[in-house]
């Protein structure tokens, strides 16, 4: 349920009202936007009075809200969140592209990687310290020793760095990561999930090979709930029938995203396609559809990557995608305006 409060409301109004609903037992989530000013409700509605509520001289009116997902709702947060990663903003306007090696495999493979990347224009730098694979016998990474690499890419380019937990009682090692990801296969892992939304981190969430769009923005809500806020989604691509690809990308999850949520919403193509060769086209068509940003492998030597090795771009190719997305962004952006 959301209270909508009338234009220009005194603060003292607002306090007022969200402790009187408190005091009723509902948790209030506050959403002062450029045209109004939402209260959004949380908890049990079925003895909700909205007429009294409507009643109230700072309400202009109360509403319903069917989704089950409420942190995460457009409706009680009509503007986009803006999410700072490491003093990178993403979201609202702000586009951003993180790029880097699927596995973190050597201190002069990240380092030189990262060089290459700031260079081509990426803001974020990304590398996989824990590794998930398939079978237990490949490469699973360098653990605590890739973190300390980043870091030490981090200290030489300024690039914030992202990389995938695996279990909550890693935490601790992922004290100075910037922005932590949460991989397809541990989207709806509900323990971790609440364990981010009490680190306080930025969350890059990505979206289950097999799971809705609503089922994402549940696993968003669980991560919102526990109290943190600072979540982006990530399209990485489904399974389906065709074998062509390694995903199916479904770029039309960027538009239904945005629509039904306030939170950044950003494309991997290269898990989503599992080709090099298609993520040039991808990563397109990902910032013509209004992405809020692209994750892209790079790697220094693709055919002997110890991961993923396909779907990387060399760093030449990287910078050839990366003037393929500013001119499209400028061409598709500066027309809308």
């Amino acid at each position: 349920m959301i209270v909508i409060l009338k234009q220009n409301p005194q603060q003292a109004q607002v306090d007022r009202l969200v402790a009187w609903l408190n005091e009723q037992g509902y948790g209030t989530n506050v959403s002062v936007g450029k045209q109004e000013t939402i209260i959004g409700l949380i908890g049990d509605m079925s003895n909700v009075d909205m007429d009294l509520i409507r009643s109230l001289e700072v309400v202009d009116d109360v509403k319903r809200i069917s989704e089950p997902y409420k942190n995460a709702n457009r409706k009680f947060h009509t503007d986009d969140s803006v999410i700072d990663a490491g003093g990178v903003k993403i979201g609202g306007g702000h586009f951003q592209v993180i790029a880097g090696p699927c596995s973190v495999e050597s201190r002069e493979q990240v380092k030189e990687i990262a060089k290459c990347v700031k260079a081509a224009g990426a803001t974020l730098l990304r590398g996989g310290a824990f590794t998930p694979r398939t079978s237990p016998y490949s490469f699973q990474g360098l653990r605590e020793e890739g973190i300390n690499i980043l870091l030490e890419a981090k200290a030489e380019t300024g690039l914030p760095i992202v990389t995938e937990i695996m279990d909550a009682s890693h935490l601790p090692l992922f004290a100075d990561v910037d922005v932590i990801q949460v991989g397809a296969r541990n989207m709806q892992n509900f323990e971790l999930l609440r364990a981010l939304g009490e680190a306080g981190k930025p969350i890059l969430l990505k979206r289950g090979l097999a799971n809705t769009l609503q089922e994402l923005l549940m696993s968003a809500e669980y991560i919102m709930a526990s109290g943190n806020p600072n979540v982006i989604l990530c399209e990485r691509g489904i399974r389906t029938f065709e074998t062509a690809t390694r995903n199916t990308l479904d770029l039309s999850a960027v538009p239904v995203l945005h629509r039904l949520s306030h939170l950044p919403v950003i494309v991997d193509p290269s898990h989503a396609t599992g080709e090099s060769w298609l993520v040039k086209p991808t990563s397109v068509a990902s910032a013509a559809i209004g992405a809020d940003g692209i994750m892209l492998e790079v790697h220094n030597d693709p055919p002997h990557a110890l991961c993923d090795g396909a779907q990387a771009l060399t760093c030449e190719a990287f910078f050839d995608v990366m003037g393929a997305v500013t001119a499209v962004r400028s061409a598709v952006f500066s027309a809308e305006e």
